[in-house]
């Protein structure tokens, strides 16, 4: 009598833990900004451009903008801060579907919980072109960038399963805007 206890109880404290970790997997609703791809070279003169993915599907493209606000400390960076970043930018032509954003937007959360490989340095005066994207934090009024792939003078990248198909589909859309 003991064992069906026991598998009763297993499989409830599973349903439990599974649900209850679900919300977890949930962007936030106030989330703006879920993407960002940025180049940035000091080499051959200031060289910084860029763009954002937000959770309209707008494409926010920058130019070496004045006064830039970078994240800071644990890559946070303010959601005033970022705002003041998106009013440099341009609203490009291209509007990303709903349901091709969501598709590729519900794996920021298990990017953010990956690991990123050690940088390795593979060569000089490139610069430096990342792709990343966010979590926005609600209590704080903050996103963390969270690294999906970084190419230039050193390359790393995200070990989640599905970062690879998220950067090449962000090049994609850097390749649409002909500036990178």
């Amino acid at each position: 009598m003991r064992v069906p206890v026991v598998k009763i109880s297993l499989i409830l404290f599973l349903a439990l833990v599974l649900t209850g970790c679900r919300k977890n997997y949930i962007l936030s609703d106030k989330q703006v900004i879920l993407f960002q791809m940025e180049y940035i070279n000091y080499a051959w003169g200031y060289q910084h451009h860029g763009y954002f993915i937000d959770n309209e599907g707008n494409v926010l493209t920058y130019e070496n903008p004045e006064e830039w606000n970078f994240p800071g400390e644990n890559q946070i960076i303010s959601q005033n801060l970022l705002f003041e970043n998106l009013s440099k930018c341009t609203k490009y032509e291209r509007i990303i579907p709903h349901d091709e954003l969501e598709k590729v937007s519900k794996h920021i959360v298990n990017i953010a919980a990956s690991k990123v490989t050690a940088q390795k340095n593979v060569g000089a005066d490139m610069g430096s072109l990342t792709y990343n994207c966010f979590q926005f934090d609600e209590g704080s009024l903050t996103y963390k960038s969270y690294l999906i792939r970084m190419e230039g003078d050193y390359t790393c990248e995200n070990l989640n399963l599905f970062s690879r198909k998220v950067a090449l589909w962000m090049k994609d859309i850097g390749d649409d805007l002909r500036q990178f």
